[in-house]
């Protein structure tokens, strides 16, 4: 028994770690001494145990929770409850009845009703367990789905007969109704919940925990790579990179603060030489003030790092309140400025569709052709790259076997006061195929840049 709780803990910390959470050697047996001050039978004092020792940001508490339900789930099988009630029998060749019209499907509604109006989460729990077992199969039995559960039972259609229930000799439309409009909401909610997680156990169970947690959690925001970014991820790495933004600039003004000296305050020198005989052996300056820097950000908006190019449209919404000046550039094989889609407050989306519509991004073939669009950028646009601009490019340097400018680049690099080159691809895939990421990697220095947690490594490594 204990070894088979350790070998249950050690996969359980694996598996953590798999999904992205950071959990440290030290953190793991940390929570094997909690797992030991408490009653392993109480299941939600185990999950205390182990998300006070093993939790450490808000953002990884449904991962967390999602994992520790399928290593530690509630129940095996059918679980405790009663078996599932027979379907009721059928002529064979017969029509299924639609569930609005299936007399066992509504009996299975009203005791939703019930646990819905009252509000018991264990009884709830138990239903959906029971409703899982009888609705969740696929038609051929090969598997569990949620779909079929969720339809038959049409929580939100119980909706109206709840506010009745408790609305009764009220007046509607005022808080009372918000309250329990939103009330009921939670407890549908919860309801989905539990009817997902109970389909996750019974999948667990027929094709195994590991290849079931892989497919079912999510990575943590910072660990999301932004090419699988959908539209709500968009909106929460919004809310991450303006703080980033931030600390980027502030590391660049650093360095132009550390690249030079300022100019020589010859007083303060002449005063120091008193000491040494009027020898000026150290020579005093006067401290340089640093200026906003200016950003020039080039990126690759083909369609394989399409989804890539969201991100840098959100870096760039972001850039533009910490720069003095901010010009951005998109090219496929043609090049084309696209600063003036970035009006503040604008959604990423339709800036996207925008630029895709409007932007003069295609030369011939309209796939990826680095060295024309570098071409093209230094002949319209190469007097925007200054002594005091930081030139950021963003792509994953494949250009289809074509002509890579490699001293196109190099000019623009010298000419600009810092160059970046950020790649989204992974490392290991460099120089495969058409990628070009070693020779560009020669001329500006390249970082892989898939998700946060590897942009916040890039901007402290510019320390």
């Amino acid at each position: 028994m204990a070894r088979s709780l350790l070998d249950r803990h050690t996969r359980f910390v694996a598996a953590l770690r798999e999904a992205g959470l950071p959990v440290s050697v030290a953190e793991g047996l940390d929570a094997v001494r909690a797992t030991g001050l408490v009653d392993l039978a109480d299941r939600e004092a185990l999950r205390a145990a182990y998300a006070a020792t093993l939790v450490k940001r808000p953002a990884h508490r449904p991962a967390f929770d999602l994992l520790f339900d399928l290593w530690f789930p509630p129940a095996l099988g059918d679980g405790a409850t009663a078996p599932p009630r027979p379907a009721e029998p059928r002529e064979p060749g017969a029509r299924r009845v639609p569930p609005a019209l299936d007399p066992q499907v509504q009996r299975r509604r009203e005791d939703l009703f019930d646990l819905l109006l009252t509000g018991d989460d264990a009884g709830l729990r138990r239903f959906a367990r029971e409703a899982v077992a009888e609705y969740g199969r696929t038609p051929g039995q090969e598997s569990w789905f949620s779909s079929g559960v969720l339809r038959a039972m049409s929580p939100e259609t119980l909706m109206a007969r709840l506010l009745n229930a408790v609305l009764t000799g009220r007046d509607r439309g005022g808080m009372a109704e918000q309250v329990a409009r939103r009330t009921f909401g939670d407890r549908i909610d919860r309801f989905r919940d539990l009817v997902g997680a109970e389909v996750r156990r019974r999948i667990a169970e027929d094709t195994g925990v590991e290849r079931t947690a892989r497919l079912s959690v999510r990575p943590p925001l910072e660990q999301l790579d932004f090419g699988r970014a959908g539209r709500a991820d968009l909106a929460a790495l919004r809310r991450q990179v303006h703080p980033l933004a931030r600390r980027l600039a502030t590391r660049l003004a650093q360095k132009q603060r550390m690249d030079r000296r300022g100019r020589l305050d010859f007083r303060r020198t002449v005063r120091a030489s008193l000491a040494t005989g009027g020898v000026p052996l150290t020579t005093r300056h006067r401290p340089r003030r640093p200026h906003r820097p200016e950003l020039v950000i080039l990126c690759d908006a083909s369609d394989s790092v399409s989804a890539f190019a969201h991100f840098t449209l959100l870096l760039t919404f972001a850039l533009r309140e910490q720069f003095s000046k901010v010009r951005a550039f998109a090219f496929i094989d043609g090049t084309d400025e696209i600063t003036k889609y970035f009006a503040p407050g604008a959604d990423v989306v339709d800036a996207m569709t925008r630029m895709a519509r409007e932007a003069d991004l295609v030369w011939i073939t309209g796939r990826s052709n680095y060295g024309h669009a570098l071409k093209v950028f230094e002949e319209r646009y190469g007097d925007a790259v200054g002594p005091r601009t930081a030139l950021l490019i963003l792509g994953d340097a494949r250009s289809n076997y074509g002509e890579l400018s490699l001293p196109v680049l190099r000019g623009l690099a010298e000419r600009a006061r810092h160059a970046y080159w950020l790649n989204p691809e992974p490392r290991a895939q460099w120089d495969t195929g058409d990628s070009a990421a070693s020779r560009y990697g020669a001329v500006v220095p390249m970082y892989e840049c898939r998700n946060l947690a590897q942009l916040t490594e890039f901007i402290e490594q510019l320390a």
